[in-house]
């Protein structure tokens, strides 16, 4: 019996559809031996090539490509455990970042402007089946987590308790009774709270407080 050539070969799914960095991210490619290497321009033949090939190393633009959310994108990660992703784009959210790092474990997250060392050492963990994380994305969560330990100083007693007010799901009317207010004052206090937070809904601000450790999820119905 002829043994099979193909047992240990690395299967590469781009998805990316900039013809430069495609052409780029391919050559970078040569590095590795014993590759293949497929193009799908969209959700249903990435869907296809993992079937075909459940353990692919997806190299992925995600704000060119066509998920509705990063949600569906982990759940295609979940469905398809033994894949390994590169998710290289030009911008991604600390919002994003967070999802992707706290969600799954088989993702990489690096930037277009990566230094090539980072790109070329996230190749091949990803054909070991390890994550890479650059170190912009460490620097920005970092920066993140300081500016949500000093939320606590920026916001005054009573922001703290409005947000902890909202947090128990209480309307701006409820509040503004409890604390014998107009409901007037308690609206400026969430203009100012947003404000400081950096914000823009109570579910955001909510979210932020969480982190700060302003709020405790284990009293408060989120």
């Amino acid at each position: 019996m002829q043994p099979n050539n193909h047992k240990y070969m690395t299967e590469f799914v781009l998805s990316d559809n900039q013809e430069l960095s495609s052409f780029a991210i391919e050559h970078l490619l040569d590095a590795v031996a014993d590759k293949r290497i497929y193009r799908a321009p969209d959700k249903t033949e990435l869907v296809d090539r993992l079937k075909t090939n459940p353990a692919s190393v997806v190299i992925l633009d995600y704000t060119l490509f066509d998920f509705n959310d990063v949600e569906t994108m982990l759940i295609m990660g979940e469905r398809f455990p033994k894949s390994t992703w590169i998710l290289l784009s030009e911008e991604l959210t600390e919002v994003f970042l967070r999802s992707v790092i706290y969600g799954s474990h088989n993702m990489s997250i690096l930037f277009k402007d990566s230094p090539l060392k980072e790109i070329r050492e996230a190749i091949l963990y990803a054909v070991k089946g390890e994550r890479y994380i650059c170190q912009r994305v460490t620097e920005i969560l970092l920066m993140q987590r300081q500016r949500e330990e000093e939320i606590p100083s920026k916001l005054t007693s009573t922001e703290i308790e409005i947000v902890k007010a909202i947090a128990q799901g209480k309307t701006t009317k409820e509040i503004a009774a409890e604390r014998f207010s107009s409901i007037h004052t308690i609206n400026t206090h969430r203009k100012n709270i947003f404000r400081k937070l950096g914000v823009n809904t109570a579910h955001e601000a909510v979210k932020v407080a969480v982190r700060s450790g302003l709020i405790d999820t284990s009293e408060y119905y989120i």
